[in-house]
């Protein structure tokens, strides 16, 4: 189950707000993956297709996931994902928590931004690399 306060919050807790407005925004597409992810039954072995399911229900990237204990808080896992943002896409997280119950959803932010630096290297990665034929299945 996903948890409801973080997604309204950046992962520093600051409210995200638009700036004429003081009503907290929920993005479409952050809705929808939120949505996505609702049905989680918790464990470590479906985190991964939990969140490459909910980011592909979106017209998102499920980039790659990692060991997070030390990372983020109360994070035993963090999956990279990128969403539609417009006409860009944006890079979002989904921890799993310690627990392996929940998946939250994190917006970005200082403490992240090493991260958000690693994903991006490896998208400029993926889109260096020459694109194989596929076999026919």
């Amino acid at each position: 189950m996903l948890s409801q306060d973080v997604t309204a919050k950046s992962a520093a807790g600051a409210p995200m707000v638009p700036a004429d407005a003081g009503d907290p925004i929920l993005p479409l597409e952050l809705l929808e993956l939120e949505l996505s992810l609702e049905g989680f039954s918790g464990g470590e072995p479906g985190f991964c297709e939990a969140v490459r399911s909910a980011a592909s229900a979106v017209n998102g990237d499920f980039l790659f996931d990692l060991p997070a204990t030390g990372l983020i808080p109360d994070c035993r896992r963090l999956a990279v994902i990128r969403i539609p943002e417009g006409d860009t896409m944006g890079t979002l997280f989904a921890a799993l928590d310690e627990d392996g119950a929940e998946i939250r959803l994190l917006q970005p932010d200082e403490e992240t931004e090493h991260l958000v630096r690693f994903a991006d290297a490896f998208i400029d990665l993926l889109q260096r690399l020459p694109e194989q034929p596929r076999e026919a299945a």
